[in-house]
């Protein structure tokens, strides 16, 4: 079957690292704002200020890291930022066991996070089209899909027992070893990136670059660039979004894309105050309201590869798109009671289902239409993009939430998503082999 073939060892492991660390954020899922209040006792602004600035300033570094790392091998990049990441975390249970830790180093931590974590998605993504044939790249993330909803139905109820029983930092401790693991994977992947043999090799320079960029792109953690060259230019920085606004194809998903996350996570925390405030649900209630919906996350990835075998790639990524669109609108509504927790958890399935198929395509669509020499760049001004709006995005609605209720600001945001379909591209393009850097 189309999603259960191997795709060889070098994937295995890269997925195996995928997925410890994943189930590590997961587990230490809103760990910073939780140590912030219990053992800083940090008030509303503090946290919020916390998770916005950590947001956006760890974008604001990544920016010039995308155009660094798209001439350099991504591996050890990949290495680099799972370490990083590791001994940033490790200084908070350090600093605590001390008693040093303070506001401002949650921040700092939060920062080295939050740009390490763009620098290694947009290096992943590089790596994994090298590694794999394309016909093969949908299956991938397929999986890498169906890993992360698993970890998230699973990780944050796991981590507040953990912090419960074992105290706040916990997890912290748990998320900096998933991401030496991580490291650890892979680099057990090889410098040939454990490839499946000749054909994979014949297939590395499948996109119709020339043959000497082939040769090039025939080893997974070679350069993106085939100009090894370690001067950024201020054209580097801007390249990314100029390859994404240019393809008439990535630039309304791109829009649209950045749109409705921002609207999917601006009104959560409103709905959090909604359901455990006014509606009077208890804390394991609404943390099993988005807990079990998580279900459809992973019916979703495993569907997603059958449904473009079936109906192809354009009619499944518009059709998923246009659908996960139509839930957020009903959490307006929400009561409370079985019935109002019924609600949510109806609401969320479905959307989550619906997002869980339109990703894997999404990210499959995004790597056949950019070119090798550009995909690090691609994708962090993706993701810097993503980041800042949905931060932005959040205080916005909070500020509306003030002044009209959080329930009118959640309804409001779930009218605006069924607009969002109008961003989708409307009928199919061939990707471009522009060869250019």
């Amino acid at each position: 079957m189309v999603g259960e073939r191997s795709l060889g060892r070098g994937f295995g492991w890269l997925w195996a690292a995928y997925t410890v660390s994943t189930f590590g954020t997961r587990l230490a899922f809103d760990a910073l704002p939780l140590i912030a209040v219990l053992v800083l006792h940090a008030g509303a602004t503090e946290v919020a200020l916390l998770a916005a600035s950590g947001l956006a300033v760890g974008a604001a570094v990544a920016v010039p890291l995308g155009a660094w790392v798209e001439v350099r091998r991504k591996r050890p990049v990949m290495v680099a930022a799972d370490l990083l990441r590791c001994a940033a975390l490790l200084s908070i249970p350090a600093a605590f066991a001390l008693g040093g830790l303070g506001l401002g180093q949650l921040l700092v931590v939060s920062v080295v996070v939050a740009a390490a974590d763009i620098t290694f998605t947009a290096a992943s993504g590089a790596y994994l089209k090298s590694l794999l044939p394309p016909e093969d790249l949908l299956v991938a993330n397929g999986r890498f899909e169906a890993t992360m909803w698993t970890a998230t139905a699973l990780g944050p109820p796991l981590g507040g027992v953990a912090v419960g029983v074992f105290g706040p930092v916990t997890t912290v401790l748990a998320d900096a070893v998933s991401y030496l693991l991580s490291a650890l994977g892979i680099g057990a992947i090889g410098g040939e990136g454990g490839r499946r043999g000749g054909k994979e090799g014949q297939q590395s320079g499948q996109d119709g670059r020339q043959s000497s960029k082939e040769g090039h792109q025939s080893r997974p953690d070679a350069p993106s660039s085939p100009r090894a060259t370690r001067t950024l230019r201020a054209a580097d920085l801007v390249a990314g979004w100029r390859h994404i606004l240019t393809d008439p194809a990535l630039r309304p998903l791109f829009l649209n894309t950045i749109l409705v996350n921002a609207l999917i996570m601006a009104p959560a925390p409103l709905l959090a105050v909604l359901m455990l405030g006014q509606l009077g649900f208890t804390p394991w209630q609404y943390a099993l309201a988005f807990a079990v919906p998580c279900l459809g996350g992973l019916l979703g990835s495993r569907l997603s590869p059958r449904l473009v075998a079936r109906h192809g790639r354009h009619r499944v990524l518009y059709t998923a798109g246009t659908l996960r669109a139509c839930w957020t609108i009903g959490l307006a509504f929400v009561g409370p009671g079985t019935s109002g927790l019924a609600l949510v958890m109806a609401v969320e399935f479905g959307l989550i289902t619906s997002v869980a198929v339109y990703t894997p395509v999404l990210a499959t669509t995004r790597l056949d239409r950019t070119p090798p020499d550009r995909i690090t760049r691609t994708l962090s001004a993706w993701q810097i993009t993503g980041r800042t709006t949905t931060a932005a995005m959040t205080a916005l609605w909070g500020l509306l939430a003030a002044l009209t209720g959080p329930r009118i600001a959640i309804g409001l945001a779930g009218a605006l998503m069924l607009a969002t379909p109008l961003l989708l591209p409307r009928r199919e393009r061939t990707p471009q082999h522009s060869t250019t850097g």
